[in-house]
């Protein structure tokens, strides 16, 4: 047994360090995670207040300042009388309105760094995520948000299958997509969101089958960040989708999901197919082909008891833009649903003028 004095250092005993040696490198590790912590926030907060300053600059030099708001919520034009005196308010108004809204924007982006206070704050970012067009880039851009945003969607992975998922986490989770979906809008950062391969994290949620409201929702939410990449019409994006196998996830929500996330799959099978890399890779095999149609005309048979314009609207633009194949077109004179064709939907197609002509185009495509 060695012995240690003060010259020598903290007392030894058999080969293993004392209790006031490993509280002292207890007290070290904790004060190194600290001032990390500390320099992480004073990064991140540095940033975001750079981005608010640059942000603000541009509102504040912008021809048009942005419409202030009165405290009942509704908004007062730039040119309007704003007194009953009938004075013009100041153009500077709406900018520094503008300015203060930014400014509680990125006060809420830094307080993610918060564990505590991450729920409330999704909430509220969530709830005022219009209020600023380039939220998605300062999201984007902030030191760890990004990870923040990905871990809150990850961390519910054990709760889809078997179902355990809450409405309180679902609710959560689908605050996080909805910024993501902000991140996905941006053009500045949409195609930085898909070569990071994002979407990816979202297709557990889109392979779930309940049909409980916290699992439809996440659905609903997951597809509104896909309908927001591919509603651009880019060649890229579409091949991405592609490519990472999202079209049966896509056929199976619009064959058994709810109407709002039929109407949103069908949206995003639309615009896939009408990439000709899309429209190529369904047409192309008879087998895919086959299952493709079936689906649409499953969604049109579902449809009978209650009909939906905006869904029927979606599957005849699909139908009518797989009528450009010959093999499609040829299975569709024979296995097209009747009800395109009888009076089923004849209340949809009185009062619609644009599905009647949408109709009128797939009968003479198909004649």
């Amino acid at each position: 047994m060695n012995q240690g004095n003060a010259a020598t250092g903290p007392t030894v005993t058999s080969g293993h360090p004392s209790q006031s040696y490993l509280y002292a490198q207890q007290q070290q590790q904790q004060q190194q995670v600290s001032m990390a912590q500390s320099k992480a926030l004073d990064a991140a907060n540095y940033q975001n207040q750079a981005l608010y300053a640059r942000l603000s600059n541009q509102q504040a030099n912008a021809p048009t300042a942005s419409i202030p708001y009165n405290n009942s919520g509704v908004g007062v034009g730039s040119g309007q009388a704003a007194s009953r005196g009938g004075h013009t308010a100041p153009t500077n108004i709406g900018a520094s309105t503008a300015a203060s809204e930014n400014e509680a924007l990125y006060q809420l982006i830094v307080e993610l760094y918060v564990p505590e206070n991450r729920e409330q704050v999704l909430a509220e970012l969530s709830r005022r995520r219009d209020q600023n067009p380039d939220l998605g880039v300062a999201l984007w851009n902030a030191y760890g948000i990004m990870t923040i945003l990905y871990q809150e969607i990850i961390v519910i992975y054990p709760l889809l299958n078997p179902p355990a998922l809450t409405m309180p986490l679902s609710n959560r989770a689908c605050n996080s997509l909805a910024l993501l979906q902000l991140v996905a809008t941006h053009e500045q950062t949409r195609m930085q969101l898909l070569k990071a391969n994002v979407p990816q994290l979202l297709y557990p949620f889109l392979s779930t089958t309940s049909k409980a409201k916290q699992y439809d929702n996440l659905r609903l939410t997951s597809l509104g960040v896909i309908g927001a990449l591919v509603k651009y019409d880019n060649h890229e994006v579409i091949s991405f989708f592609v490519a990472t196998e999202f079209l049966p996830l896509c056929l199976k929500i619009m064959d058994i999901g709810s109407e709002l996330c039929k109407v949103v799959a069908t949206f995003i099978f639309q615009k896939i197919i009408l990439d000709d890399g899309g429209f190529n890779y369904v047409t192309s095999h008879p087998k895919r082909l086959h299952t493709v149609l079936v689906i649409l005309n499953n969604v049109i048979n579902q449809m009978v008891a209650a009909p939906s314009g905006r869904l029927l609207k979606s599957v005849t633009k699909c139908l009518i833009r797989l009528a450009d194949n010959p093999k499609a077109r040829e299975e569709m004179r024979e296995s097209a649903s009747e009800h395109l064709r009888d009076s089923t939907f004849a209340q949809v197609l009185a009062e619609d003028v644009s599905y009647r002509r949408l109709v009128y185009q797939l009968i003479i495509k198909l004649a």
